[in-house]
């Protein structure tokens, strides 16, 4: 099979199409001849050397995928041959084929294309875990999500504004906040422009947050803590702005809030498979509706996947850069 790999770690020049081994069904698991792959942070910093895959996994790049079921292990009982899915993945997505644990793959949700649908697996399963499962947002509280015009923004917004809770949105731009806006979003903050603190505060009557979903890490610690709401929930999952930190633990005990740093691709198979059957159960029925929708900014082939990791440090893009992969 054709799939891309690194030949050190580096830019996006160091992303070269090879020739690798065709990977074979064991038991619970499926091999899925991949139509499109998606482009995600988490594949920068495994490029530049930053983000090893768990072991195990697949060392070729690619966190999701959408494509056609080509082999099933022994007790695969769900999938056939044939069967049009996309999956969650701990690596591997850049590729023509790749293999993924039963309980990884989901169907395809009722309207979108094959290869839209792979905009959707680890933004969805990024976001009701840990907006819903981990954070147990409620309909009638406020959700502050970073980075609101990224794919996992994007998603956030639409999924907390259908659950009925209200939505703040921080990004970069005018043209980016409008965006937000028409997805849900009921207040943008131009987080260069403007202080998020504040402007949440603002906005919930000096409350702040219930939940907060952080992408930036230590750099943004200390303000996303003074904009929680008391007993509110702080969740981060990326270090886009450093790891390290330094907090006043009072400030959380006065609030009894909570702070909590969690990834998903190391997550063991059988909780991936909790995740991604709520993600089915939840989240799907919202996307055949029509009132959650995958985002697409650009498709590239997958030989291209140099320029679509540029377009990605572009930082201009709105919602998720695909790869298509036949």
């Amino acid at each position: 099979m054709r799939a891309i790999v690194t030949t050190e770690p580096g830019g996006p020049e160091v992303l070269t199409l090879a020739e690798l081994p065709d990977p074979t069904a064991g038991p619970g698991e499926v091999v899925i001849d991949v139509a499109a792959t998606a482009v995600n942070r988490a594949d920068v910093l495994q490029r530049k050397g930053f983000y090893p895959p768990p072991p195990g996994a697949s060392e070729v790049i690619g966190l999701e995928c959408s494509g056609t079921v080509a082999e099933v292990g022994e007790g695969v009982t769900r999938w056939k041959v044939g069967d049009e899915v996309c999956a969650l993945l701990a690596g591997g997505g850049y590729a023509e084929k790749v293999l993924v644990p039963e309980g990884q793959v989901m169907a395809v949700p009722e309207g979108i294309d094959l290869v839209t649908a792979a905009a959707l697996p680890e933004v969805a399963c990024t976001v009701w875990s840990n907006v819903f499962l981990v954070a147990g947002l409620r309909p009638d509280e406020t959700l502050l999500v970073h980075g609101g015009a990224g794919g996992i923004g994007t998603c956030a917004i639409q999924v907390a504004h259908q659950v009925g809770a209200r939505v703040i949105t921080t990004a970069g731009s005018a043209a980016k906040l409008e965006v937000c806006r028409e997805l849900g979003a009921d207040v943008g903050i131009d987080y260069r422009e403007q202080d998020f603190v504040a402007e949440v505060k603002e906005a919930t009557h000096g409350r702040g947050a219930d939940v907060i979903l952080d992408n930036m890490g230590a750099s943004y610690l200390e303000r996303n803590i003074d904009a929680l709401a008391p007993e509110g929930r702080l969740v981060v999952i990326g270090m886009q702005g450093g790891t390290k930190a330094e907090i006043d633990l009072s400030s959380l005990l006065r609030k009894r809030a909570a702070l909590i740093a969690t990834t998903l691709r190391s997550r063991p198979p059988e909780n991936k498979a909790v995740i991604c059957a709520a993600v089915e159960d939840h989240v799907w029925p919202m996307v055949a509706a029509g009132t959650v929708k995958p985002i697409v900014h650009a498709t590239f082939p997958l030989a291209e996947a140099a320029d679509a990791h540029r377009a990605l440090d572009d930082g201009s893009h709105v919602g998720k850069i695909l790869l298509t992969v036949r």
